[in-house]
């Protein structure tokens, strides 16, 4: 008997293990250095090299021959994962020196280097468990943390000192703060100078953040997680830069805007991108390490907000900035202050800075992401199929990673500099299922959205219950050329459903006058924009759609849709399930939340226009409300009060708390059921 669906999903972490990532390409383009499991269910991932002359691989590190408890790693390290939404164990990320010739990484929570030349890694003593180690870019040094404290040892002699301590238990230095790593995609703390003699360093204080308490209610005899949360409208961290040099000396290099966005240190400039609370401004300087003092470059405002973009700012080989800026309604490449793309093509990020050549990914179909690269003279298409790719690309040679429809899995190929392409094999698991995904437009605001059948439904013979397994929100997409987003959404079909995936205002891909229209409200155009596909796609396929039967589940932002669904639309939903849903905003942290609807204090209304609390009495269609009791991002708090609110209005629901589980379920046991048991629920409602 064949494995089912769900516990395969579960057993390759949704079919993520095996899959090759976090390339780093040698300055010369000789080598590529990458992460893979060494198969499609084995959770330990390993750190290999692929010589592109003679494309032959190598394995350097194997953590099973290091004999490191993976189990065991330090609570920032955990907390750190959980950012980043990773799943897997073992080397799980590395940084190495700018020649490529060293790299280091952390292995449940001990130091090692690794000479990649000979592949023999090396374990460095520590007086504590290390997180985030960077090799210093001439490889003769390591920066770390441990116990808050930013700490240097040099590689040959052993010699290891701290650079800066903390002066409290709420102080680190060197690491991302929570909001930093959550909402800003900075998962990193320090920079290191390209002398390697000195490093940009955070601080961050967390003493004016209140203290939030995640119990768990399985284990009472444990203490609760004692946890740092600013919820909306409340204190954030206190975060500031210093200059730390490798001789003792300390620099301040003073900013007066809330967030600091990102940070980049290059041989042309340091430079630091700040962002004010309200996410209207966003602002670069460029810094002299020798006093502190900065330097405006350039500021970008919006009504709206300010979109923050990954990988930049940047340089090219002249001096030439490379930024990403909102103009004309689209997100455009900018080389110092002139703009390089059209509005029409919307960049989502810059990959890679290759001495005169940007590679950065963009879409002009929201379900697709291409890569383009600007060699200072013209824009030029790298890839070239339909799909959804990504990349990296140095010394003349590229790494594209491609997904589509057409194709199973994640296809990786080296593209050296005669155009000759050498194949990195995945080895992830087949997921085994016949997928039948149309992509298509629908509704009054031509929304992007997939119609996923079973494969065993002829077109016309009946019509099927509809499932819609949206996400919904701003700034996330669902609706994409590539099979591993649809795996879930075909095992639901295959079970008797037509489900539809649909994207509404807020996503990306579209411009920006389209993810602007949810200011100030993330509930009635989410809702609006699920109706409003639901009824195209019903136009579009009239004889397969059964709307007397119509369920919506989600998770996270789509849990919260979802069970806004059922509250305000009984009328078209007719039942849901709301995984880890936010209920309440003013539960939800500070970045997030205020850039979509202000502050609490100042727009009280707008608040309880988004929330859920005050739609508890309408409830008459069945409802379940899954939720991690260890999840730290949005809170269990979300689903209790919520389902006090329904108790107290008298209205029958379901509520599912998962002892243990945070918000990624990556629990193999626990991801494998809850598919199981959604169905059962979704059946069962619908009748």
């Amino acid at each position: 008997m064949s494995e089912s669906f769900p516990r395969l999903s579960a057993r390759t972490r949704r079919f993520t293990l095996g899959v090759p990532r976090g390339f780093r390409i040698s300055p010369d383009g000789g080598r590529v250095i990458f992460l893979r499991t060494q198969s499609g269910d084995d959770p330990v991932t390993c750190l290999w090299e692929l010589d592109t002359e003679t494309h032959v691989e190598r394995l350097i590190v194997d953590p099973r021959t290091l004999h490191a408890d993976e189990e065991d790693l330090p609570p920032e390290e955990r907390a750190r994962r959980e950012r980043s939404r990773e799943s897997a164990g073992g080397v799980v990320s590395y940084a190495t020196d700018t020649a490529v010739t060293r790299a280091c990484f952390a292995l449940s929570g001990e130091l090692y280097v690794v000479d990649l030349a000979g592949g023999q890694a090396h374990r460095l003593d520590t007086p504590g468990a290390v997180i985030d180690p960077r090799l210093s870019p001439d490889g003769r040094h390591v920066a770390y943390v441990t116990g808050g404290a930013l700490r240097v040892q040099d590689v040959l002699s052993g010699a290891d000192r701290a650079l800066a301590t903390p002066e409290s238990g709420t102080v680190t230095y060197g690491l991302a703060e929570f909001i930093a790593a959550e909402e800003m995609d900075r998962m990193r703390g320090y920079w290191w100078a390209p002398s390697s003699d000195a490093l940009l360093v955070e601080r961050a204080d967390e003493a004016p953040v209140n203290v939030w308490h995640i119990a768990d209610p399985a284990n009472p005899d444990r203490p609760a997680t004692v946890q740092r949360y600013p919820a909306a409208g409340t204190a954030n961290a206190v975060t500031e830069l210093f200059v730390l040099g490798l001789d003792g000396s300390r620099v301040a290099v003073p900013y007066t805007e809330e967030y600091l966005t990102t940070a980049a240190w290059d041989s042309h400039a340091l430079s630091i991108v700040t962002m004010t609370r309200d996410q209207k401004t966003m602002r670069l300087f460029t810094v002299d390490p020798a006093t502190g003092a900065s330097t405006l470059v350039r500021e970008d405002t919006d009504p709206a907000w300010v979109d923050i973009v990954t990988g930049v700012p940047a340089h090219l080989d002249d001096g030439s900035l490379v930024w990403v800026a909102s103009a004309d309604g689209g997100h455009r490449l900018y080389i110092d202050d002139r703009p390089v793309t059209p509005p029409t093509l919307q960049v989502r990020a810059v990959l890679d800075v290759d001495h005169d050549s940007v590679l950065f990914s963009a879409s002009g179909d929201p379900t697709e992401i291409q890569l383009w690269t600007w060699d200072g003279h013209s824009l030029l298409p790298v890839s070239t199929r339909s799909g959804v790719f990504s990349g990296r690309m140095s010394g003349g040679v590229g790494v594209l990673t491609e997904q589509s429809l057409a194709a199973e899995g994640v296809s990786t190929t080296v593209v050296k500099r005669d155009g000759t392409a050498v194949p990195i094999p995945s080895y992830a698991e087949r997921p085994g299922l016949d997928m039948r995904v149309s992509l298509g437009r629908s509704g009054r605001r031509d929304l992007a959205t997939a119609v996923v059948l079973p494969s065993w439904h002829e077109q016309g013979s009946r019509r099927l219950p509809v499932l819609m397994n949206p996400y919904g929100g701003p700034h996330a997409q669902r609706v994409l050329n590539q099979r591993g987003i649809f795996l879930e959404s075909q095992w639901f079909a295959e079970q008797g459903f037509a489900v539809v995936v649909a994207d509404g205002r807020g996503t990306p891909g579209r411009g920006t006058a389209f993810e602007r229209s949810v200011l100030n409200d993330l509930a009635t155009p989410a809702l609006e924009d699920q109706v409003d596909a639901l009824q195209g796609v019903a136009e579009q396929y009239p004889d397969d759609l059964d709307l007397t039967k119509v369920a919506i589940r989600g998770w996270s932002f789509g849990g919260y849709l979802a069970a806004l669904a059922v509250l305000r639309r009984p009328d078209v939903f007719h039942a849901a399930v709301a995984g880890a849903p936010v209920t309440d905003w003013r539960l939800y942290d500070t970045c997030y939340t205020e850039r979509y609807l202000g502050h609490p204090d100042q727009q009280p209304e707008v608040y309880e226009k988004s929330s859920l609390f005050a739609d508890a009495g309408k409830l008459e269609r069945p409802l379940l409300l899954v939720h991690g009791l260890a999840d730290d991002n949005v809170v269990a708090a979300h689903t209790l009060r919520l389902s006090s609110a329904l108790l107290a209005a008298g209205r029958r629901h379901s509520v599912l708390p998962l002892s243990g589980v945070t918000h990624m379920t990556p629990q193999e046991v626990v991801a494998e059921n809850l598919l199981l048991l959604q169905l059962d629920f979704l059946k069962q409602a619908l009748g």
